[in-house]
């Protein structure tokens, strides 16, 4: 039998830290089962109480690094959800999977619903891997993993500075070598890295395989045709903000970039926000993503746990 994703825990009329006192090893089952948990109805409706959900469930915060979407910070490690328009989806991803570094959990919450849309839907990783061919996990595998290229620019994307939360090209060439990120500046206020991954993880604590990259999040096949044609002619093969190929510089064919997409949504689930829920999700286990949606939409997050 399929166990719901993700499982839905209701209120037993306390808080989410009074909760948690008894059934954290309630919790962590439900996350190594699923990847996934949404608290439902334990009035996580401000930041406040969002902030003593957070210092409740993580054991440590994790910094978030090497930043790749707009979102503002609320508190000392609460955020805003990435904030692009309405009308855009963004495909479901392990939140920093290129990093060298990253959280083990991530926290959602409600404090406003949208109209319509908008869920913030999650996927098995470990189910999205069994669905894809043996030959092409091997391919990425032999050919040394994956790598992404990015470039941060003032037009287009996040600027180096606001990336790396520093104004100082030093500190973001120490990041880099201690990163292990390729880092060449280009022209005035150009930064662009190379880094090389393995499509494959390793959970700490289930030791299961997990697929864990962002191979498909910035796969240029999925830019739309008009806009990818007028990025390459303006910045030239190597100009894109983001693009993904494998580890040895050959680009992956659109045909396999479509084939892991479609494991992610054969996978996917996704449940309607109500105004105070909580969605824990363990991020080596569960990718997340956005819907689009209509009215006003605020969902925090909060990353914990490194790894």
């Amino acid at each position: 039998m399929t166990v719901q994703l993700p499982v839905v825990v209701d209120s037993d009329g306390r808080g989410v830290p009074e909760w948690l006192a008894e059934h954290r090893e309630r919790l962590t089952g439900h996350l190594h089962e699923t990847g996934a948990v949404l608290l439902r109805g334990f009035g996580v409706t401000d930041t406040d109480a969002f902030e003593r959900c957070r210092r409740a469930v993580f054991t440590e915060p994790a910094r978030y690094v090497e930043g790749a979407t707009p979102r503002r910070q609320l508190s000392d490690n609460v955020f805003t959800s990435t904030e692009f328009p309405a009308a855009e989806v963004i495909p479901l991803h392990n939140e920093n999977s290129y990093a060298t570094s990253w959280p083990g959990l991530l926290l959602f919450g409600c404090q406003q619903a949208p109209a319509t849309g908008g869920a913030t839907p999650v996927a098995d990783v470990r189910r999205v891997l069994g669905r894809l061919p043996a030959s092409l996990v091997r391919t990425f595998e032999d050919r040394g993993g994956w790598m992404l290229l990015r470039n941060f620019g003032p037009w287009f994307g996040l600027g180096w500075q606001r990336a790396f939360g520093t104004e100082s090209r030093a500190e973001v060439e120490r990041y880099c070598r201690e990163a292990d990120v390729e880092a060449q500046w280009v022209g005035d206020d150009v930064l662009r890295t190379r880094q090389v991954r393995p499509v494959l993880a390793t959970h700490p604590r289930t030791g299961q395989r997990v697929w864990f990259n962002h191979v498909r999040f910035w796969h240029p096949s999925f830019l739309p045709e008009e806009t990818r044609e007028l990025m390459l002619e303006e910045f030239g093969p190597d100009g894109l903000p983001y693009e993904t190929r494998y580890a040895d510089g050959t680009p992956v064919p659109d045909d396999v970039a479509a084939e892991i997409d479609a494991a992610y949504e054969a996978e996917k689930a996704a449940l309607p926000w109500r105004e105070g829920d909580v969605l824990v999700v363990d991020n080596m286990l569960a990718a997340h993503g956005r819907e689009s949606f209509t009215g006003e939409r605020r969902i925090v997050v909060a990353m914990g746990d490194p790894v």
